[in-house]
């Protein structure tokens, strides 16, 4: 099972700076690359101090320029707040000046506050992605495309350059249901998924719907992966677990906010919210712990046919002790998580 950095871009302080922010994960990229990560994950989000990266594209774009091989891979480029015309031309210079390392991760879109902001209401975002996700394909693909849809209506046009990649960038979708995971897999496309609150038999059955996809397409889908994307931070000590669950609750009181609550933000910053889930209740959920207890809990991840474990780690504490804690995670748990995908 292969290891990808979520660069998740939080800062619970503002006046940190996006500076600051965006120059301590091009920091962290290159330190997963130097100690052995697959890749990394970049999201999309606006207006908000949770996840902010307005651009993964152009931040993928900086990375290449950093690193040599690690992959790139948008987690996720929020397809309803884009013009796919435009759009279609951006993801192929991106894969272009990446050098093909571009994987393009897509999904519909999480968050109430931003989504309804800019003009993409989130109850429109699963009729609006599907489609968009169908015009995209086409402009990379074909050309001369012409569309008539509920969302989209142009006469012919060609998106220029054309993919340096062929047929086109790898397309990876963020999906949670079982259901959807399974359709996306028989489309071709790689999955990104979440249990989110960490249930075992979501996460059993979500991954059992893109294997057994997976399996139905014999060797036509035999290159297709699974990503996992889990809040993973390896300790040095209980002190720190103790004190990282902490920063997790704190991280969870603004996120509930923006996901499933009611969206309070004050000039950008998102207010936290009191939880009715206690941080015993929390820690159970979350893999933050030291290397021997993570090697038992990710070993059920490996075991099931995990692909790669995407880790979200950035819960708001200071980089330095960022990038400690990708060291411990990459000497004392990767190592053993690499002989399995070896072993399989």
């Amino acid at each position: 099972m292969d290891a990808n950095h979520f660069l998740s871009a939080y800062y619970p302080d503002t006046s940190y700076g996006g500076k600051r922010l965006f120059d301590d994960m091009v920091e962290q990229a290159k330190a997963a690359e130097r100690l052995g990560y697959r890749g990394v994950t970049l999201p999309e989000h606006h207006l908000i101090n949770v996840l902010l990266t307005p651009s993964p594209l152009q931040m993928a774009v900086k990375i290449s320029c950093e690193t040599e091989r690690l992959e790139l891979v948008t987690s996720v480029a929020v397809l309803p707040l884009h013009d796919m015309r435009i759009f279609a031309g951006e993801v192929i210079q991106a894969d272009i000046l990446t050098d093909g390392r571009l994987v393009l991760g897509v999904g519909r879109g999480a968050f109430a506050y931003e989504m309804g902001r800019l003009g993409s209401p989130l109850e429109e975002s699963k009729a609006r992605f599907d489609e968009s996700l169908d015009v995209l394909i086409a402009l990379m693909t074909t050309e001369e495309v012409s569309w008539d849809g509920e969302y989209y209506r142009f006469e012919a046009l060609t998106v220029m350059p054309r993919p340096m990649t062929q047929p086109m960038p790898r397309v990876m979708v963020a999906v949670m249901n079982p259901p959807g995971i399974a359709a996306s897999t028989r489309r071709g496309f790689d999955i990104q998924t979440t249990p989110l609150a960490g249930r075992p038999e979501l996460f059993r059955a979500q991954v059992a719907a893109h294997k057994e996809a997976k399996a139905e397409m014999g060797e036509a889908g035999r290159h297709l992966r699974i990503m996992m994307s889990r809040v993973i931070y390896c300790t040095e000590s209980a002190a720190q677990t103790r004190e990282m669950v902490r920063r997790a609750h704190d991280y969870y009181s603004r996120f509930d906010n923006v996901f499933t609550g009611p969206g309070i933000v004050h000039n950008g910053d998102v207010e936290p919210l009191t939880r009715t889930q206690t941080i015993r209740e929390l820690e159970q959920n979350l893999i933050i712990c030291q290397a021997d207890e993570m090697l038992d809990r990710l070993a059920e991840y490996a075991g099931a046919g995990i692909d790669e474990v995407i880790l979200s780690s950035n819960l708001g504490q200071p980089q330095g002790d960022h990038l400690e804690a990708m060291e411990r995670f990459a000497g004392d748990v990767l190592p053993h998580l690499l002989q399995v995908s070896a072993a399989a």
